[in-house]
């Protein structure tokens, strides 16, 4: 499996991307489908799938791993205080990383994703943040490398 965030690159670096790393289907974890800015209207729900379609790359939303309005609050909240922008940010807050991992995580079943794996071939979890380190993809990476055993890669723009 790989992780793939939308900040930094363009639809087409993006989709190259998970082409070289033969990623079959892609998870969206997002709460909201969108992305800000003409420069990421490619990662809107329809224009992704489309994209995706086209390159036959499966797609499924995954709102259940999303983190809520209020988490997504909290982890602005830090990031103001830390001084830095969204598309900034290095880390997630140690308090988001706690709740989302309470909230969200504890409670996910992760079997049917990771059984859709070994069919499917790659998998590729998908978010907006450019580093896996900022984003709650990281903390869904890192719980099935320890519970379920696999293999994360993240992808980045170049």
């Amino acid at each position: 499996m790989v992780t793939i965030g939308v900040y930094g690159l363009d639809g087409e670096s993006f989709l190259q991307r998970l082409r070289e790393a033969d990623v079959r289907v892609l998870l969206d974890v997002r709460q909201r489908r969108g992305v800000r800015g003409p420069e990421y209207a490619w990662a809107n729900s329809r224009r992704l799938q489309a994209a995706l379609a086209r390159a036959r790359i499966a797609y499924e939303h995954h709102p259940e791993l999303a983190p809520t309005t209020e988490l997504r609050r909290l982890q602005y909240a830090e990031d103001d205080r830390r001084g830095v922008g969204k598309r900034s940010r290095r880390e997630l807050a140690a308090e988001y990383t706690r709740r989302y991992t309470a909230e969200i995580l504890d409670g996910a079943d992760l079997e049917p994703i990771v059984s859709a794996l070994s069919s499917s071939g790659t998998g590729a979890l998908l978010c907006v943040e450019r580093d896996p380190e900022a984003c709650h993809r990281s903390l869904i990476a890192r719980r099935l490398t320890e519970r379920h055993g696999v293999v994360i890669e993240h992808l980045r723009p170049s």
